[in-house]
């Protein structure tokens, strides 16, 4: 079953660019009954993982700003610290964290979709990079969602980037707060190693594929019907927040 997850979860990256963290996350809670701790642990160290392959290829295509990533990082990673201990703290009040992750889903994919609208145009504002940073990487050491959707949703809109560099540098972005996330997930012992290695294995394989179908498919449209299931899974993690807190 974690094959599967990870091959599907990798595969849908690779095709439509949708965050590993927004996907993975939900789906082992839903799917596999994890404790939430233990599930963004996990996926936060996946999502490095699925992620390290095609940071690479942005870096040597010099589709990365290096300001940028770091105005980035010096919110997003004391951001991705406190999230990941904030999470350890209320992993007793489960109810309250499945209802926090939904939202968090729910907003990620709501942002992805307006990722498809036209980019503001002004002036850079990168003054405020590092402060949203703080608040995405909040959200990702919490629920390990939101550095694909609202990563790439600033840079856009706070930068004059092209939409091919915002995205490289969001996904150099994404990969040092999982790596940062993950490995405090690990310390705490939130993290099921066993797991990741299945779900791993079913990844290499899934992004592969992906990535060779990629251009051969339409990706807008799947994005979108990506998205639009997200905000159903955050909603049935509302759900059950809500009903059995």
């Amino acid at each position: 079953m974690a094959f599967t997850l990870g091959f599907l979860i990798a595969f849908a990256i690779g095709i439509t660019g949708v965050g590993a963290g927004t996907l993975t996350a939900p789906l082992l809670i839903l799917a596999l009954g994890l404790p939430p701790e233990v599930a963004v642990g996990t996926a936060l160290v996946f999502g490095f993982l699925v992620k390290v392959p095609a940071g690479g290829v942005y870096l040597l295509r010099r589709q990365v700003e290096g300001r940028a990533l770091g105005l980035l990082l010096l919110g997003g990673l004391p951001g991705v610290l406190l999230g990941s201990l904030a999470l350890w703290a209320l992993k007793g009040a489960k109810d309250l964290v499945l209802l926090l992750v939904g939202l968090t889903v729910v907003l990620s994919a709501g942002l992805g979709l307006l990722k498809g609208l036209r980019r503001a145009e002004g002036r850079e504002r990168p003054w405020l990079l590092p402060p949203a940073a703080l608040g995405i990487g909040l959200e990702v050491g919490f629920s390990s969602a939101g550095a694909g959707a609202l990563g790439t949703l600033l840079l856009l809109l706070a930068t004059r980037l092209s939409p091919q560099k915002a995205v490289g540098t969001d996904l150099l972005f994404g990969l040092f707060l999982a790596l940062l996330g993950g490995g405090a997930h690990l310390a705490l012992g939130a993290v099921d190693p066993a797991l990741l290695l299945s779900l791993a294995l079913g990844g290499v394989l899934g992004s592969t594929l992906g990535a060779l179908l990629a251009t051969r498919l339409p990706q807008e449209p799947l994005r979108v019907a990506l998205l639009l299931w997200l905000l159903f899974i955050g909603g049935q993690l509302i759900y059950r927040g809500v009903v059995h807190g």
